[in-house]
């Protein structure tokens, strides 16, 4: 029993408090952890953050029989030094209090839950796209990155040009995230072999990066490398009105970013169970984007702006309601729904996704 609270509050400490997005959250060393690095000599530094252990150990395809001494810093984090390992890929896990743990922070670790479905789920007998998995380089951040694009089925044989939705996951999650629980693929051929939705690609990019504050460093990923990336390897439209952002939870953050400090840029804008930054005046959110400054601007170029809301149970529900009050003042035009009353879920984004992808580029 001692074993099993242990690994969850390993557990929770590590994904669950990412995930709530710093609504009403107190910050940890979690936040900004990474969770392996290799150290300039070349040995590698493993850490994870697990205050209530007692101890940790890490296993996997490392030097047979070398043994790699933990030791726990006073926030928390443990700490343990790998040398001699060669160049090459390596499976490893955590082992805290004798507890085989997957490392919580690493870039996968999001797509390895097993998912449950239940009744007749997404999969129906229609023509299905195809879901990509692409590495980019990004100039910002200064390192390779990886995002999923959705292509509409018929795309490798099709010589028109496509609209593009971006679509941002939530905190705690990566780019895997919206077509594996989110079911995006699966939702999107549905809507298209329906007639619901005009053809599009959809391009799933990786919002997480390990920094205190993610938002802006994801904007100017989106600009300097992500945009670049998709119009030179795909055949799509490149003009505002053939371009959406949106995001949930922390993508909504970062779809506000990405939107507000280049207005000239999208037409269609969804801000998905999100606000301003939790515990961040809105007013200075506001300033800091330049909203007043830029609405007449925004009010003409988003063809279509919308705020949704999983319902009063939905954590960002009273943010949300703050930075809307804040964003009336300005004078900036949107929509406002509460599609599903899912609370801050997946039930609720996949909801939003069905309602709002059929509203684009009409």
């Amino acid at each position: 029993m001692k074993r099993i609270t242990l690994l969850l509050a390993v557990l929770l400490g590590c994904t669950v408090a990412a995930q709530a997005q710093g609504w009403n959250r107190q910050p940890t060393p979690n936040d900004t952890l990474q969770s392996t690095r290799i150290l300039p000599g070349g040995d590698v530094l493993f850490q994870i953050y697990a205050p209530q252990a007692s101890s940790v150990s890490v296993s996997g395809d490392l030097p047979w029989g070398k043994t790699i001494t933990f030791t726990k810093a006073d926030n928390g984090v443990w700490k343990g030094v790998c040398d001699g390992l060669e160049d090459g890929v390596f499976r490893y896990h955590f082992v805290v209090d004798g507890v085989r743990v997957q490392d919580p922070k690493a870039p996968l670790s999001a797509e390895q839950s097993s998912l449950l479905t239940k009744g007749t789920g997404y999969i129906k007998d229609v023509p299905h796209g195809a879901v990509a998995q692409r590495y980019y380089y990004s100039k910002n951040l200064k390192e390779m990155r990886r995002l999923h694009v959705w292509t509409p089925a018929g795309y490798e044989k099709s010589a028109q040009k496509l609209p593009v939705l971006y679509l941002i996951h939530g905190g705690g999650d990566n780019d895997a995230s919206w077509p594996g629980v989110g079911a995006a693929g699966w939702i999107l051929d549905n809507l298209l072999a329906e007639g619901k939705m005009v053809p599009m690609i959809v391009v799933m990019p990786n919002g997480t990066i390990p920094v205190q504050n993610e938002v802006p460093p994801f904007a100017e990923d989106m600009y300097s490398s992500i945009i670049p990336f998709i119009e030179a390897n795909y055949n799509v439209l490149t003009d505002r009105d053939h371009r959406a952002v949106a995001g949930l939870s922390m993508g909504g953050m970062e779809t506000m970013e990405v939107a507000f400090s280049h207005p000239d840029d999208f037409a269609y804008v969804w801000v998905l169970s999100s606000s301003f930054q939790p515990g961040q005046d809105p007013a200075a959110e506001s300033a800091r984007l330049k909203v007043k400054e830029n609405v007449a601007r925004m009010n003409k170029n988003f063809r279509k702006m919308v705020f949704t809301q999983g319902g009063p149970t939905d954590i960002a529900f009273k943010n949300c309601e703050n930075t809307r009050a804040q964003l009336d003042k300005d004078g900036l035009h949107y929509e406002y729904m509460e599609n599903a009353q899912a609370g801050h879920s997946w039930t609720t984004w996949r909801a939003d996704l069905q309602t709002l992808a059929p509203t684009l580029f009409r």
